[in-house]
């Protein structure tokens, strides 16, 4: 692939990257008027982060199994998935007030560190599965491979804390 086709990708990938999370803060102070709260939606975008999940792995058997055909598509589903995750989401913000959790003592504590460190990679993740995806529909295996040993894990992290943390404030929502 031409270099200037590659900077065009990751200038995109970048921005992107850069974008998304400055776009979610921003609509995370938005409140839309007059609708009533999307309560619907947590336990929806938490099955949907469950299902992410599990797709991932799915995946990762497939590729193991030199399935390349099932693993893109399990990939393709996963990422549409998250997709599906960060508009709920933030759907379901921008029309309620947040929650605060109930804990106390160290479930507080443990809660706040899944809660933490799932929002610091959920952010951090974003070029890395953009950019893994990129290599993968470039054919640049070797480099999607390696980088997909460190997406990997991050990804599938950040899909099941966010059904724990889920779990863990559910009984407090209003």
């Amino acid at each position: 692939m031409k270099k200037a086709i590659q900077r065009r990708y990751k200038f995109i990938i970048w921005s992107l990257s850069i974008v998304i999370p400055v776009v979610v803060v921003i609509l995370f102070q938005v409140r839309i008027p007059n609708v009533a709260a999307l309560m619907f939606l947590p336990p929806i975008y938490a099955t949907i982060n469950g299902l992410t999940a599990l797709l991932l792995l799915l995946a990762v058997r497939q590729i193991k199994r030199g399935n390349r055909a099932s693993h893109e598509r399990l990939m393709k589903l996963a990422i549409l998935c998250s997709i599906a995750f960060l508009v709920m989401y933030v759907a379901y913000h921008m029309t309620s007030d947040p929650t605060p959790y109930g804990g106390e003592g160290f479930v507080a504590i443990l809660y706040y560190f899944i809660l933490i460190s799932h929002i610091l990679l959920s952010v951090t993740v974003i070029p890395l599965v953009l950019f893994t995806y990129h290599y993968a529909s470039i054919e640049a295996f070797d480099k999607h491979k390696k980088l997909a040993k460190i997406t990997f894990p991050i990804w599938l992290y950040v899909a099941v804390t966010g059904v724990i943390v889920y779990l863990m404030i559910a009984p407090y929502y209003a």
